[in-house]
């Protein structure tokens, strides 16, 4: 049960995903029935008009399919995060695969979407990249969008200093090119697992394998020796040059387009994949690209917040932030001087982060107007207000300084004054308000 079929079952099962048997297109024409149902239902398109393959998205556009992809409820899935990087365990390794079913040399035989007006072309979202970590000899695993320049080579994007780009720049050093593979069209618990940013000389399919119960197995590739995950609809490999760049820009997490850059240009190898294969998009800025970046990283603050603060309750990255930029945390306040502390964490644990607000547990750090709520009854700005001048902050965000990357943040304590009498703040209930069933009373 570890690969995209066995997933896409599941959500058959929940109801959570719709089907769609009119031929469609990859050029504008998917991403505008992604966007409508953002949010709703993840999406399966039968027939696409430029390629044999099937394509679906959505698969974690919700806080409940991402639950459903990691085998847990909406309310422990970082609980069941943590302990699969902490139990992290090395996969099996097969000598068969399915993705050998079928070989081709042309990588415009995929359904590679064109999503937005400006971009620089259509591109592929989901690809995960693997490398060996030429330090640890540990593979490394991560997103990262390609551009077909033709039938034969990509444009990668890669973020400077991050862990591919570092192997990259080894390889580089050394003469030579760096021999990657791509998987496209696996089992969500994978991508989640390559999403997270583990520590340099990590594997991130250990943190997959635990995710899936121990059941992940791996194929080793022919040209490259990487291994991969055997379910995995597409395979492809090759190398990334070391002395070619194209130009490329793309719609980033927050719906907002990148600047032109030069990036590196991947050289294809071999193709493989699955009899009728799925591809899978991820349409930029939306639910599910947020959710697949954001979501880890909410898991990573749930671990370290409530490790270092056990007043802690829970984190959230709220998805007006796009669910990277803004955090909400509620806990159980024991001193006055807990709000700040936590939000002065809260930052240093991820970097990208702009606005930190602090919340009692009677206010729903999900729920916007809940939080808004809080802020109008229990902040006060000359005391309650944290703000950070000329700090390092998100690329992403057009409003910060793009060349120095530098920005403001600000931190809100929105909890209850321990000083004032607490019933001034208490919510008022109606009794056994859950248990009444509307409908009845409206036939």
């Amino acid at each position: 049960m570890t690969d995209l079929r066995n997933y896409i079952s599941l959500l058959k099962k929940n109801r959570e995903i719709k089907t769609v048997k009119t031929k469609v297109s990859t050029k504008f024409e998917i991403a505008g029935v992604t966007a409508k149902i953002d949010g709703s239902h993840a999406v399966l398109f039968e027939k696409i008009k430029e390629s044999n393959f099937r394509l679906t998205a959505n698969l974690v556009g919700t806080r409940k399919r991402f639950a459903l992809a990691v085998g847990a409820t909406e309310n422990n899935i970082h609980e069941k995060v943590i302990l699969a990087i902490k139990n992290a365990k090395k996969p099996e390794v097969s000598s068969s695969a399915k993705f050998m079913e079928n070989k081709s040399k042309n990588l415009l035989s995929m359904p590679i979407v064109t999503h937005f007006e400006k971009e620089s072309g259509p591109f592929i979202t989901s690809s995960i990249v693997y490398a060996t970590n030429p330090e640890t000899g540990q593979q490394n695993s991560s997103f990262h969008r390609l551009m077909p320049i033709d039938k034969s080579h990509f444009s990668i994007r890669m973020v400077e200093g991050r862990h591919l780009h570092r192997c990259f720049v080894d390889a580089k050093e050394h003469g030579e090119d760096l021999k990657i593979a791509i998987t496209i069209g696996v089992h969500p618990a994978i991508s989640i697992a390559g999403a997270y940013q583990a520590e340099w000389g990590s594997d991130e399919m250990n943190i997959a394998n635990s995710l899936l119960k121990g059941k992940l197995t791996l194929a080793k590739l022919p040209f490259t020796r990487l291994q991969v995950p055997a379910g995995s609809e597409i395979v492809i490999e090759g190398k990334i040059l070391q002395d070619k760049t194209h130009p490329e820009w793309m719609v980033e997490m927050l719906q907002t387009y990148d600047h032109k850059r030069s990036q590196p240009v991947f050289e294809l190898e071999n193709l493989f994949f699955r009899n009728n294969p799925i591809f899978h998009d991820v349409l930029s800025g939306y639910s599910e690209h947020r959710l697949l970046m954001g979501m880890p990283i909410e898991s990573k603050l749930n671990g370290e917040l409530k490790r270092t603060f056990p007043q802690t309750e829970h984190v959230s990255m709220t998805n007006g932030g796009c669910n990277w930029l803004h955090a909400v945390v509620q806990i159980k306040k024991k001193d006055e001087s807990d709000p700040k502390k936590i939000i002065k964490k809260t930052f240093e644990s991820h970097r990208s982060l702009k606005q930190v607000i602090v919340v009692d547990t009677d206010i729903d750090p999900n729920n916007a107007e809940s939080v808004e709520y809080a802020m109008a009854t229990r902040f006060q700005a000359d005391k309650d207000l944290v703000i950070i001048k000329n700090v390092r902050g998100s690329s992403l965000d057009p409003s910060s300084d793009q060349q120095k990357l530098k920005t403001a943040k600000t931190g809100i304590d929105a909890t209850r004054s321990l000083s004032k009498h607490p019933e001034g703040f208490e919510l008022a209930k109606i009794p056994k308000i859950d248990k009444i069933k509307i409908e009845k009373y409206f036939r």
